[in-house]
């Protein structure tokens, strides 16, 4: 059974930065399509970044592009989400998610999520 588990979240002010992380384990990491999403409180889940299983492509929600930065280690079973400039409506719970390459498609495994909490 693949497990994900995200750290790196907390409390920044308005402009600062975080680092997420991702850890994978009991799979086969380098075969994964890796996704980020959020839900910010009241709202659905939504899409913030993917990368593809060998980091040759990188996708990006518009609310982000320019700010966040996806990026992975496959010798370490980790995908990172870089944020920098953060807003207050960046505050959310922040989701991995993988998606298994060469499967139907959306997304196989999910973790339990990081709190984000940006300040005003």
């Amino acid at each position: 059974q693949v497990q994900l588990i995200e750290s790196g979240g907390g409390l920044v002010q308005t402009g600062g930065s975080l680092r997420l992380s991702c850890a994978a384990s009991g799979g086969t990491f380098s075969r994964y399509h890796m996704g980020w999403f959020r839900q910010a409180p009241g709202k659905e889940r939504v899409f913030v970044s993917r990368i593809t299983w060998n980091g040759g492509a990188k996708y990006y929600s518009d609310s982000v592009k320019g700010r966040f930065t996806i990026s992975r280690d496959n010798a370490r079973n980790t995908v990172y989400l870089q944020m920098n400039s953060l807003k207050p409506e960046d505050t959310a719970v922040y989701y991995c998610a993988a998606d298994v390459a060469n499967t139907s498609p959306g997304y196989d495994y999910w973790g339990q999520g990081t709190q984000v909490t940006v300040s005003s």
